[in-house]
């Protein structure tokens, strides 16, 4: 009894901190109408994105930068160019991409991002 007992302990503790790892992340698209390289985001990449690995780990969601920013978010600083994509970890700013360096090197720095942020992206 005790042996199942100290058994399930161990599995419990391995689940819940498996659990506690896995960080609510999403990846914020700052936009505007009229943006060339925002429209170039979306011919290339719009439709691709939310079936990779770096989509399911952090889901898009769109934001034009007149809007008001939402409540549940908070950015580390001024949102001024467009496209900017926000990578937020549990609601808090994690790290940014600033412009559209074109498609090689946006899921480079994407990566990068998710990685440094413990973001699991597995395929």
């Amino acid at each position: 009894m005790k042996q199942l007992f100290l058994s399930l302990a161990v599995i419990s503790a391995a689940f819940f901190q498996g659990n506690a790892a896995l960080a609510d992340a999403e990846l914020i698209m700052v936009e505007e109408h009229g943006c060339m390289w925002c429209e170039r985001w979306n011919d290339e990449l719009s439709e691709i994105y939310p079936k990779t690995v770096e989509g399911k780990a952090a889901p898009l969601r769109r934001l034009d930068i007149h809007d008001p920013h939402p409540a549940d978010i908070k950015f580390a600083r001024r949102l001024s160019f467009t496209p900017t994509f926000v990578l937020i970890v549990d609601g808090v700013e994690a790290s940014r991409i600033e412009g559209y360096p074109g498609e090689d090197f946006f899921w480079g720095l994407l990566g990068q991002m998710l990685t440094a942020a413990d973001i699991p992206v597995s395929g």
